[in-house]
């Protein structure tokens, strides 16, 4: 009498193994890159919040490079920011932290394929949606840095 508790064993782990692939690819997966669902203010903000990227801002002795250098933004009521290019070369906002919203993408101008530099007299927009700190630089001159803050709407 042979005993088929090793062929019996081995189809329960190749049929657990496919239950548990499939779970992981058709419930699993599409639950983690959903985006999520904000509120219309937090998508759309009524407001815009403008930074300048100061003439002269690629010569590290001027000293000014973005203008405010730290800004401070309200979710759902100005958390679009928009950095506008008054030098005379192109420049980038690249986040430091490799941030990554969830609605917008990443944080950084270069993840733009179309015009991945702010040119001169051009400008960068990009929406913040969620509430933290978000520290930037240029990445052609990397003295040149700036903090975005975005904090919690009381209204």
């Amino acid at each position: 009498m042979t005993s088929h508790a090793g062929g019996i064993s081995f189809i329960a782990f190749v049929v657990a193994v496919a239950v548990s692939l499939g779970y992981y690819q058709g419930v699993y997966i599409p639950q983690v890159n959903a985006k999520p669902i904000l509120p219309e203010d937090v998508l759309n903000p009524e407001s815009s919040f403008e930074i300048l990227i100061i003439e002269g801002a690629s010569l590290e002795s001027n000293g000014r490079f973005f203008e405010p250098k730290d800004a401070r933004t309200t979710i759902g009521i100005d958390s679009r920011v928009v950095w506008k290019n008054n030098d005379t070369v192109p420049h980038t906002v690249t986040t430091d932290d490799g941030y990554v919203d969830a609605i917008n993408g990443k944080f950084d101008s270069l993840a733009n394929e179309e015009e991945p530099f702010v040119m001169p007299g051009s400008e960068f927009t990009f929406t913040f949606t969620k509430i933290g700190e978000y520290p930037y630089h240029c990445e052609p001159h990397p003295f040149m840095q700036g903090k975005i803050e975005v904090i919690e709407n009381f209204a």
